[in-house]
């Protein structure tokens, strides 16, 4: 696995953008919040259907999701 270096960062802001939680990120997405979270602090990284999910819920290209 190699980690999108920071895609954790874009996901924060993002998320912060939407005036959104963890949890109501997770839940959108059909998450545990602690899986979310481990993809904000680049614990973990998302499947490609979870980025794709990611992506629609914020309005943004995959482009400028995992890129900036």
């Amino acid at each position: 696995m190699i980690i999108i270096k920071g895609l954790g960062k874009r996901l924060k802001s993002l998320r912060k953008e939407k005036k959104m939680t963890q949890g109501e990120v997770a839940e959108t997405l059909g998450l545990q919040r602690s899986s979310y979270t481990k993809y904000e602090t680049e614990d973990s990284e998302p499947s490609l259907d979870t980025v794709c999910k990611i992506a629609a819920l914020f309005s943004v290209s995959l482009d400028e999701l995992l890129l900036g």
